[in-house]
């Protein structure tokens, strides 16, 4: 195999992990000349009081800085969480019912609203399952398709959007979806569902994989939410831009009967991400990242997301006997890309040996095995070309 390819500084393999996922190093050096003594205050972050000057320094320059490489309007709010994409399932249905909005929508309607929810993978389908816990009443918009050959529900492609089941605008309080599916591979085109449901219907996505890794156009979401431990940071923190509109609620106290402290973003909002100890180090670490972003420059980190996964589809699509990808070009993910080889030995021996070259974090996930490398925004060029380079030897060795 090629060893043009420049290796990871520091002794540190090719890390391909799903989440929580490979950082810039330029940010884990930042972080080790700080972690001891921050910028000569004396202290770590790991130390420092979140009600510190110097903490509300770097929490209020991460946010700012997150506006600015996303251009996020002024009449959005972008608040630092807890709880991963998972309590979003729960947080998003509870604070849309107990906004004004929705509340009003729904006293004018004469009964309960329901929230279109399009499945097109696993993660998509904890949000339907968390609504349904939680008495709502979702509307399946789409969940997955057919397939032609066992006539069972995959998740590789998604339905024509003239087939798509969306409930009637005056009778819906939101749309959800899943943008990047990190188990199936599959990434769905904002476009296909911003333009597809009505504009009086706040859409919810949950972006915690493809976040940061192209320009996003704010203004058509209702909230956008993400875990950061893919493309933000490490794990620990949750972010969510919000329409302010959204977080707009009348004085019943039923509004939020239901709705615990701990998922309510007005609460949040009020205090400025910090209505207790928030995850310090974590929020320190991905306004690191956010300043990387914002020197490499988002249209360029998009121009690098192509450039790496079209490496690997390339070479799937030249052998694909051999190397099996499965899901709809149309929607394949740039972030997450999964395929099977003819026989399970054969991905053993697969993931056994690209670890003896270095690269790690390749198996698929235990529900659907395979293999699956992530891209995400910190992989250089250079791993997708050692990655493919090991296709290409490994194909040469073993394909019959």
């Amino acid at each position: 195999m090629s060893d043009s390819v420049s290796e990871p500084p520091y002794d540190r393999v090719w890390n391909f992990s799903a989440g929580p996922s490979t950082l810039p190093v330029t940010v884990l050096e930042e972080v080790q000349r700080d972690l001891l003594n921050y910028k000569g205050h004396g202290m770590s972050v790991l130390e420092m009081s979140h009600r510190s000057k110097i903490y509300g320094q770097i929490i209020s320059e991460a946010e700012a800085t997150l506006r600015h490489v996303l251009s996020v309007p002024d009449n959005y709010s972008i608040i630092f969480l807890q709880g991963g994409g998972t309590g979003e399932f729960a947080a998003t249905y509870l604070n849309l019912f107990a906004s004004t909005a929705v509340r009003e929508k729904q006293r004018k309607l004469g009964r309960q609203l329901s929230c279109d929810y399009l499945v097109t993978g696993s993660w998509s389908k904890g949000g339907l399952k968390e609504v349904q816990r939680l008495g709502g009443k979702p509307n399946v918009v789409l969940n997955g398709v057919v397939s032609a050959e066992s006539g069972d529900v995959v998740y590789n492609s998604l339905p024509p959007v003239s087939e798509w089941k969306l409930g009637k605008p005056e009778e819906t309080a939101f749309v959800y979806y899943c943008e990047n599916e990190t188990i199936h591979g599959v990434e769905t085109p904002s476009d296909l569902v911003v333009d597809a449901v009505d504009p009086s219907v706040p859409i919810i996505c949950d972006m915690s994989s493809n976040m940061l890794s192209r320009p996003v156009d704010i203004k058509r979401f209702g909230a956008i939410v993400a875990g950061a431990q893919k493309n933000m940071g490490p794990a620990g923190v949750t972010i969510a831009i919000v329409r302010k509109d959204l977080l707009e609620r009348d004085d019943d106290p039923e509004a939020i009967r239901n709705l615990p402290s701990v998922l309510d973003w007005l609460y949040f909002e009020r205090a400025g991400s910090m209505p207790h100890t928030p995850p310090t180090f974590s929020i320190y670490v991905c306004g690191l990242v956010f300043k990387w972003v914002e020197k490499q420059g988002i249209e360029a980190l998009h121009e690098l997301r192509e450039a790496r996964s079209n490496l690997v589809y390339g070479e799937i699509d030249a052998h694909p006997e051999f190397f099996r990808g499965g899901v709809d070009t149309r929607y394949r993910s740039a972030m997450n890309i999964v395929f099977n080889l003819p026989t399970p030995e054969l991905e053993a021996k697969f993931i056994a040996e690209a670890a003896e070259h270095n690269m790690v974090q390749l198996k698929g996930h235990r529900s659907l095995g395979g293999i699956r490398i992530s891209l995400y925004n910190a992989v250089p060029l250079d791993g997708a070309k050692k990655f493919v380079a090991f296709m290409k030897q490994f194909y040469t060795q073993n394909h019959q």
